[in-house]
């Protein structure tokens, strides 16, 4: 997790656990959505967080907007697994939020995660998945889903704003970089091995439906699907073995 420093990052540290929170935003090569998130986060949070944005193009972003919370850039190998570890391995914050560029803020989400991380007990946190209005009508067929899934089974996936304490993450070993999807999903799956509890944080976090319109609702949910099972039920006969 060797990330290098982009030019123009805010380069007063604090000492780690010192503030509230990180954000960890992980950027693909020539991302562009999270100008309104970090937009977002810029306006509403307070300065007891962080937002640390991890990108894999060669040249820096642009400025980031001034905000009361410290705003940093870092270059990073492509790879969200990759990035998000290098974002928490310089995050400051007791808590981690990892959120994906095309998020954005419901009224309530900044509220909920406060009280969330005024808890005193660790766990994983998620958020209720929303989708915005740039996909099929079907997409809330597919947030329904994920809802429903994340609170019977225990599935949250990166989407809905995974949320832990930085020294949980620390343990669990972060995001598995060796996989060529579904990190987040695995990281879940440690979890529940750990026992570390995976709860609700209350609140939506919408997420754009760009994938369903590009490649097809039918298409993109049997793929998801199929590719979830796959990984899952390996997942789930090691628990099952491990908790005999």
């Amino acid at each position: 997790m060797n990330a290098k420093p982009a030019s123009g990052i805010d380069q007063d540290m604090v000492a780690a656990g010192t503030l509230r929170l990180s954000v960890i935003v992980p950027l693909a090569p020539g991302e562009t959505a999270w100008r309104g998130l970090v937009g977002q986060l810029a306006e509403e949070l307070p300065d007891d967080c962080e937002v640390i944005v991890v990108h894999a193009d060669a040249p820096p972003l642009p400025p980031l907007p001034s905000t009361r919370a410290t705003l940093r850039q870092i270059s990073s190998p492509a790879g969200r697994a990759r990035q998000q570890n290098n974002g928490a391995e310089i995050a400051r914050g007791h808590w981690l939020w990892f959120v994906h560029a095309d998020s954005r803020l419901q009224p309530e989400t900044l509220t909920a995660l406060q009280r969330f991380t005024q808890r005193a007990d660790d766990a994983l946190g998620f958020f209720e998945l929303a989708f915005d209005r740039d996909g099929p009508r079907l997409a809330a067929l597919n947030a329904w889903g994920a809802n429903r899934r994340s609170h019977w089974l225990k599935m949250p996936f990166g989407d809905q704003g995974l949320l832990l304490p930085a020294h949980c993450f620390t343990a669990l070993g972060g995001f598995d970089e060796r996989v060529r999807y579904g990190e987040d999903h695995l990281l879940v799956w440690t979890a529940r091995r750990a026992g570390l509890p995976i709860v609700g944080v209350g609140a939506a976090l919408q997420t754009s439906a760009r994938k369903y319109a590009r490649h097809g609702w039918w298409r993109t949910t049997s793929r998801h699907l199929w590719l979830t099972l796959v990984q899952a039920w390996p997942q789930w006969r090691r628990l099952r073995r491990e908790r005999r």
